[in-house]
């Protein structure tokens, strides 16, 4: 399946895009394009409007108050908030006056910890004890230092001395004051004006935090007013004379990532401090594609590169090849000995490293698709084992041997898997092409597939006796009837019915011809695998023929292993070249065309920091 992408669009300065795709680099999701536009007074006013807005919303996606102590009071201000006006300016000055007043109130917490081993007193008592010309003055030492006949320079009073420091007041109105210690600034109000002034800062820090509160309300408002800006500034930057200084440049980014990926992603950005919008990829802003597909079509995905990646509203084809070319290569090779050997060599080459470690898993697993099918097939290192005695009759029972209607049976079996693969093809074209350009596009299509289909199960029917002659005329005249006013009357409702009876004549004729070919091409499964198998019969006679030509003991068995080793060596060579080759080509010419698989898409292709 196709992984749902999500597209960004981001906007910088140039001066800024080393830093930023150097984080992306370090991402390793973002698949990114870029171009850089010139700038002028217009598209700078532009850029900074998002870049605003932007931080206004990064700003706001951080606010969150559940874990403070005071969020019940924050709740309530926030219903009490007037948020009119500019959201990205309320934003912004909210913002502001919170970070000054928080720290305003941290100020104030310190100030009311230094003042409170001094006690409650009132600036009054100071302006009577200095009315009468004496003067108080402030000390604190660790009460290591602390003197007790210090009092017997000045009256002393200590205040407090639970901790670890001594406090103490001097009352003197000596002019030749003198004091082995320092003195500390005098105080004139005590602790609690200090506090009545935090609260007083705190409660204006919980109004404005209301306010943010608030304003998240607004938050889809300034998301949508981003992506407008945003447009409007890349559509204005396309039309924009292209004189600029060098350095008066804005680089805009585009850039898509796994839809899986958007929130830890956009937790990254809002930390950057970026201008972005984020929206869903759609089919005609061509994302780039990402592939996702169990452990077993997983090793079939590079097949699907190899003809092209689809569009982003294309169905993935790759379950539906991994499936029928393990088919078609099994048939191909059609020798089970042949497929023991490739899961050798695909354990083998897991081993190493490098590419070939990589297509190791896809080895394995097209030799034991071969090796069962070889089974079916009867052909073991090009004996027939459906003739050797030594095989056990449950054994051969499985097996496709003889002739159905004069034909082998196993070219029977290669004409009925490539009516089938076609089959399947037009189905996924019909339900594909309905689901992009839908129903009334697609008439045709649907009444192709119903004629085919159709035809396919009554003559089945017929066949094994469970319809009888006159239901089988009428079937057949029903099928005619609906398929036939689908491909020649209805196949484009907005056209004149001529016009359409005339395309659909067309249609017929290279209907006709094109799956007779289509068809028929589906033989060289059958031819391949009998190839194969007589020539690995071949190897296996010449060999037997050259040892029982030698009448020299222990030569004759050289002779007859090296060429039983040489030729099926040659032979699975060839088998593996030709059975890769021809289901692909069933693959990418006859499924694809009947399946209107497009493959113009381009691989998903992160930017990442080589390793």
């Amino acid at each position: 399946m196709i992984t749902k992408m999500t597209k960004y669009s981001f906007i910088l300065l140039s001066g800024e895009t080393d830093a930023f795709l150097k984080s992306l680099q370090e991402m390793g999701v973002v698949d990114v394009t870029r171009s850089k536009k010139p700038v002028d007074s217009a598209s700078a006013a532009m850029f900074e409007r998002s870049r605003d807005i932007n931080t206004a919303i990064s700003s706001l996606k951080r606010v969150d108050f559940s874990k403070n102590a005071d969020s019940e009071a924050i709740a309530s201000a926030s219903e009490k908030a007037d948020i009119s006006g500019d959201a990205v300016a309320l934003v912004r000055e909210t913002v502001s006056e919170t970070e000054r007043l928080t720290a305003k109130y941290n100020t104030l917490l310190k100030e009311v910890e230094k003042r409170r081993p001094w006690g409650e007193f009132d600036k009054a008592s100071f302006e009577r004890i200095e009315a009468e010309g004496c003067t108080v003055r402030f000390y604190c030492v660790s009460k290591k230092k602390f003197d007790p006949s210090w009092a017997d320079l000045y009256p002393l009073s200590i205040i407090d001395e639970s901790g670890s420091a001594v406090y103490f007041v001097t009352i003197s109105d000596d002019p030749e004051y003198a004091f082995p210690v320092e003195e500390l600034p005098a105080l004139t109000e005590d602790w609690r004006t200090v506090q009545n002034e935090a609260d007083a800062v705190r409660q204006r820090i919980i109004d404005e935090q209301g306010r943010l509160l608030r304003l998240k309300d607004r938050i889809p408002e300034m998301q949508k007013e981003l992506k407008d800006t945003a447009s409007e500034l890349d559509l204005y930057l396309a039309a924009a004379s292209k004189e600029s200084a060098a350095e008066d440049m804005i680089t805009v980014f585009e850039g898509f990532a796994p839809t899986e990926m958007e929130a830890s992603l956009c937790g990254q950005f809002d930390k950057m401090d970026i201008v972005y919008v984020k929206e869903p990829a759609k089919e005609e802003d061509n994302p780039p594609i990402k592939l996702k597909n169990n452990r077993f079509s997983k090793q079939f995905e590079v097949l699907t590169g190899m003809y092209g990646m689809p569009v982003y509203s294309e169905f993935d084809p790759t379950p539906v090849l991994s499936i029928f070319f393990l088919l078609f290569f099994a048939m191909c090779m059609g020798d089970a000995g042949y497929g023991i050997l490739l899961i050798i060599i695909g354990l083998l080459m897991k081993r190493m490293s490098g590419s070939m470690a990589k297509l190791g898993p896809l080895v394995t697993i097209l030799g034991g698709g071969t090796f069962v099918v070889g089974i079916i097939l009867g052909t073991f290192f090009g004996i027939n084992i459906a003739e050797a005695s030594w095989v056990p009759s449950w054994l051969k029972s499985i097996m496709i041997t003889g002739e159905i209607a004069g034909y082998s049976a196993q070219m029977v079996l290669a004409i009925g898997v490539g009516v089938f693969h076609i089959c399947l093809a037009m189905t996924i074209k019909a339900i594909g092409y309905t689901k992009r350009f839908g129903f009334a596009s697609n008439i045709s299509t649907w009444a192709w597939l119903i004629l085919i289909l159709g035809a396919i199960g009554i003559a089945a029917l017929a066949l094994l006796g469970v319809m009888d002659r006159e239901a089988v005329k009428w079937a057949v005249i029903a099928v005619g009837i609906i398929s036939g006013l689908g491909i020649y009357i209805f196949n484009n409702p907005k056209r004149n019915p001529l016009i359409n009876i005339g395309s659909g004549l067309w249609d017929t004729y290279n209907m006709a011809t094109g799956l007779m070919g289509d068809v028929l091409s589906y033989i060289r499964l059958y031819a391949l695998g009998l190839a194969g198998g007589m020539l690995g019969a071949a190897f296996n006679n010449l060999a037997g023929m050259l040892k029982d030509g030698i009448p020299v003991p222990g030569l004759d068995w050289v002779g007859f292993l090296l060429i039983i080793i040489i030729g099926h060596a040659l032979n699975l060579a060839m088998s593996c070249l030709g059975a890769f080759v021809h289901p692909l080509r069933l693959t990418f010419v006859e499924y694809f065309k009947n399946s209107g698989y497009e493959g113009r898409g381009k691989a998903y292709k992160p930017l990442t920091i080589e390793k």
